[in-house]
């Protein structure tokens, strides 16, 4: 199975990412994830200021608490559940929407 090589425009991060990420599997699927819940709780994050709320505002309107908005925005978080995500999406007036694409993977040299 060919794993996904990532590219970056800076040289710096390519060096780093070929270095300590390579072409492990394992790695390359950790790193993914990251990325992924960086990516989620970037979102969320320029959601609710774009609509000038509060963590606390936020998690009043979807009944919850403001630690949990909090943990969400947080890069490191993985527990994202597509019923809190839909929740938030209503409460800041937008649709969630999931898409699955076509994966690029690289060919084996």
């Amino acid at each position: 199975m060919a794993t996904k090589k990532r590219k970056f425009k800076s040289a710096a991060l390519q060096w780093t990412y070929d270095r300590y990420i390579g072409k492990d599997p394992k790695r390359v699927e950790e790193y993914e994830q990251e990325v992924l819940n960086a990516e989620i709780a970037r979102r969320i994050y320029e959601l609710r200021t774009k609509a000038g709320l509060s963590q606390r505002q936020l998690a009043k309107k979807i009944g919850t608490a403001a630690s949990t908005i909090c943990r969400l925005e947080d890069a490191d978080y993985d527990g994202h559940s597509l019923y809190m995500l839909k929740r938030i999406a209503e409460a800041l007036d937008k649709r969630l929407e999931i898409r699955f694409v076509q994966a690029k993977r690289l060919q084996p040299a």
